[in-house]
Order: C-alpha cells, then sequence, then structure tokens
C-alpha cells in the first residue's frame, strides 16, 4: 500500500508518497517552484489566497504522479500537515470570505495583549499556556471588530490544513491539536475554551467539529477524487500543524526530544510531559499529536520569524546573479568564526513572539567599508540566525527543555556547515540530520491514522540518520565573543523601542 502527504506551507504546497510495506519515500513534488505569494496590504499584514492552496495542491499531485512507482489507486491514506496559526472563514457554502490572515501577520497583537490583560495571567497561562497574542483567536477578534459586514457571514472558521482538508473530503473538522495553536483549547477542561468564546464574544457554532489527530477525518468526494486522480472514498486520517508535524516526523515524540526546522522561519520544538510555560509567553506550549487527556504530550516551541527568509533576501539581494546557496556557503566560509565584528539580527519578517511581540526590523551593526566584504555578510547572517536559536533555546531551558541532541531534516540552513556546526558549538547539543521533511511524515501519519501501522515505532523504523554534527571547542570562544555582541545589538535595539 502506500499513502500521500500533504506539507501547506507559505512557501509551497510539497507531497510525498510512502510505500507503507518498506517505509521508504518513493516520490516527492512541490509547487510552486517559485515562493508562492504572499500580500501586505498594511505593514505588519500577512494574507494567502486559500484556493491558491487547492490549486497548487492539486499540481503539485498531478507532478507527484508522473513518477511511475506511484500507484494512485493503491493510496490508501492521506495526511495533511499545514502553516500554523492562520486563519480561514468560509461561509455556508464552503467559500472563503477574505484572504487567510496567515502566521506571520502581525495585525492582531494589540488585540491579543488586550484579551490577555482583561482575562488574567493566571487563566491564560494556567488553562490555555499561553497569551492569546497574535494567535487565531485574537485574528478572529480583529476581523470581528474591524470587518463586522464579513463577520456575519461566518459559517466556520479554520486553520489552512482544516481548509484543505474541507475541499478533499466536505467535511470540515478541527483537531484538539490545531485548536490548541489557535488558543482556544483549554487544557484543563479539555474541551473548547469557555474563556476564550465568552471574553471575544465569539459564536460557539463557528468551531467544527473536533476530531483526533490520527482518525479517519474525512473521505474523498467523487469531485475531488476525479480532479486529483484519486479513489473516491480514501480517507484523510491525519492533520496536525507543520512544527508538531515536523517533530512527529523525526520522531520526536517523547518527553525531552527535540527536533528543529530552519525554513522560512526557525523553531525549536521540545516534547514534554509537564504543563510548564513561559510567564512572559515568549515561548508557546501546544498539544503535541500524541496528546491525550490521560498522557500529557505538549510540545514546548519557540519560533523565529526571519531565519531563512533572511538568508533567501541576501541571496536575491547581496550575493550576486548567479550564486546560489552552495556558493553562499562557500563565500561565507572564506572569513573567520565571528565575521569580522558583523552583527546581524534576524529579525524583519514581523513581530518576534521571543522579544515580546515586538516588531524590530532587521538590524546591521560594526561594517566597516575597508575591511568587510559581501563574505562578511553573507557569514553574519548565517551566524546572526544561530544567535536568535541560542537566544531563544536559553528561554525555553526555563521551561524545563534542554537539549542535549537536536534532530532536525537535512534541508534549508541545514544544509549549510557553517550553520550547522555554528548551532550545535554554540548550543552545546549535538544535532541529527535525516532525510525526511514534513510531507513524508504527513504520509507516515496518515498510515498510523488508517491503522496500517499499530505503532510509531512501526512507522519510523526505516528513518536513519544520515549525518551528526557534534559541538567544536575551536570555534567555541569565537562564536561566544561574537554573541556578546550581537547581544549589545539586540539589547540596544528593544530599548530603543521601550
Amino acid at each position: 500500500m502506500q499513502t500521500l502527504g500533504y506539507d501547506l506551507g507559505s512557501s509551497s504546497i510539497k507531497a510525498s508518497v510512502i510505500d507503507t510495506d518498506t517505509g521508504e519515500c518513493i516520490a516527492s513534488a512541490f509547487y510552486p517552484h517559485e515562493e508562492m505569494p504572499i500580500s501586505a496590504p498594511r505593514s505588519g499584514w500577512a494574507e494567502q489566497d486559500p484556493e491558491m492552496w487547492w490549486k497548487n495542491a492539486l499540481i503539485a499531485t498531478k507532478q507527484l504522479f508522473t513518477n511511475s512507482s506511484v500507484k494512485p489507486g493503491e493510496i490508501a491514506a492521506i495526511g495533511i500537515s499545514y502553516q500554523m496559526h492562520g486563519l480561514v472563514m468560509v461561509d455556508k457554502d464552503h467559500k472563503p470570505l477574505r484572504p487567510s490572515i496567515i502566521w506571520c501577520d502581525s495585525r492582531a497583537v494589540e488585540t491579543g495583549e488586550r484579551a490577555f490583560n482583561a482575562i488574567g495571567t493566571e487563566e491564560c497561562l494556567g488553562s490555555l499556556l499561553n497569551s492569546p497574542g497574535n494567535f487565531t483567536a485574537s485574528k478572529l477578534a480583529w476581523v470581528k471588530d474591524n470587518e463586522p459586514d464579513l463577520y456575519k457571514k461566518i459559517h466556520k472558521i479554520m486553520l489552512p490544513g482544516d481548509y484543505l482538508a474541507m475541499k478533499l473530503t466536505g467535511e470540515i473538522c478541527i483537531t484538539p491539536s490545531g485548536l490548541s495553536e489557535g488558543i482556544f483549547w483549554d487544557f484543563k477542561k479539555h474541551e473548547v475554551s469557555k474563556v476564550i468564546m465568552d471574553h471575544f464574544g465569539f459564536d460557539a457554532g463557528f468551531i467544527p467539529k473536533v476530531v483526533p489527530v490520527f482518525s479517519t477525518q474525512g473521505r474523498l468526494t467523487g469531485e475531488a477524487a476525479s480532479l486529483f486522480g484519486l479513489k473516491k472514498g480514501t480517507p484523510v486520517t491525519y492533520r496536525a500543524g507543520d512544527q508538531p508535524n515536523n517533530a512527529f516526523s523525526l520522531n520526536v515524540l517523547n518527553p525531552g526530544e527535540i527536533a528543529a526546522t530552519a525554513g522560512t522561519s526557525g523553531v525549536v520544538y521540545g516534547v514534554s510531559d509537564e504543563i510548564r510555560y513561559d510567564p512572559k509567553s515568549r515561548v508557546n506550549t501546544f498539544a503535541h499529536v500524541n496528546h491525550e487527556k490521560n498522557k500529557t504530550r505538549v510540545g514546548v516551541l519557540l519560533c523565529i520569524n526571519g531565519t531563512g527568509i533572511l538568508n533567501s533576501w541576501v541571496k536575491r539581494n547581496v550575493a550576486g546573479k548567479g550564486i546560489d546557496y552552495d556558493e553562499m556557503n562557500r563565500i561565507a566560509g572564506t572569513v573567520p568564526a565571528g565575521s569580522d565584528g558583523v552583527r546581524i539580527l534576524p529579525f524583519g519578517n514581523g513581530s518576534e513572539r521571543m522579544l515580546g511581540n515586538r516588531d524590530t526590523g532587521c538590524h546591521v551593526g560594526n561594517v566597516n567599508f575597508n575591511v568587510h566584504s559581501r563574505a562578511h555578510i553573507i557569514r553574519a547572517v548565517q551566524e546572526g540566525i544561530v544567535f536568535a536559536f541560542r537566544y531563544g533555546m536559553d528561554i525555553m531551558g526555563k521551561t524545563g527543555i534542554t537539549p542535549e541532541m537536536i534532530r532536525a531534516g537535512k534541508a534549508n540552513m541545514f544544509l549549510s556547515p557553517i550553520f550547522g556546526k555554528s548551532l550545535a558549538t554554540l548550543t552545546g547539543a549535538g544535532i541529527e540530520l535525516y532525510n525526511t521533511e514534513g510531507s513524508q511524515g504527513a504520509a507516515r501519519a496518515a498510515a498510523v491514522g488508517a491503522g496500517i501501522y499499530f505503532s510509531f515505532e512501526e512507522a519510523f523504523g526505516q528513518l536513519k540518520v544520515v549525518e551528526k554534527i557534534e559541538p567544536d571547542s575551536n570555534l567555541k570562544p569565537a562564536l561566544e565573543e561574537a554573541y556578546a555582541g550581537w547581544l549589545e545589538l539586540l539589547n540596544c535595539q528593544m530599548q530603543k523601542g521601550t
């Protein structure tokens, strides 16, 4: 048998097929090959058209099926991973009422802060594990306050992955994990938060049917099956946000295990069996994919909005025409650790949770026109991203997440030897890299949800480490010195914003 997994990102839609007998990924595809557009009608806003996701998922699937190893008639289940925290609203005809307000949109920061103060720290952090912040509930409240005519037309609200599932199956549902990432889930009562719904004045009918993460959540309609070339009735048996799903993809399911990504954003995600939270809500706690009422499994998530997007910006605007990422990594290697004093704050993609929801913007410091070159800028970008990881991981440590080993897919920034070695050295944690990514994880999870795999251990029997990165004591002094200088620059910018 085969299973199909989708990873609905803000840059592209990825699709993979897993052979459940061998556990191997037999085909992958993504679309578009250039990044999907993100609309910014105003500064700090970020929106995408849900119909664009649907169309791109269809194209990615068609590309996937050009591989002769893929047997569409043998695909037994579908899993979905998706960009977290987005808001999709549909009317009674299941049509989007407006573009989705996606994860990096900052418009609801003040709305969330007011709610946090009104509801109270103890209630928010004790029951929701987070402040409402800039999450989905606050985005919906912003719509209620600013687009009241549109708000009145809402039939259901959902997250991006729920929308894709709805288009495939005609069913609208959501998971406890998804509700927790939207700050709608009460961890004490194990139900939709009445406090949030009452405070914002939301109609309880807006919330879709709640289903388990691993379960039959709907079956392909005849129309969707015909369009995608799949069997009618094929079940969707899994969905999860991209970071819980990335952790699942790396078999990070047990307390103390850590996963990381460094794509458009940078994330460290640690699993805990304790309900703990950061008092300032700079790192966030959500229900993990295997969280249950009587078995606590929560993911503590550090998110840095401006990571890989900064590296791609430098590629387009600084590196030079025809320079790819491999060449950028080579160029960065021509200057020493510490970038001869150049410091870069990688915060130019909206408000940063770990900075208290401040949008400091990206800053470049200490450039000397007589000394520094593009090589210093390129290396300082990678080191600045590493420093942001270290800063956030120090905050995570206060919630009990102290990694000795980090698991990551060998992709994006982890393809850079400088990034990987610098991160391992500055955090003191070894890094294990795997040849897997989100859509493959979603396909494996679909097999679990469909009962094809009877355990997580069976699902990950073929997962292998492809590279290990250990801390380098020779690099540590230079990186620690550079990090101290980076902290000075950060503190200076933070003080300007107070």
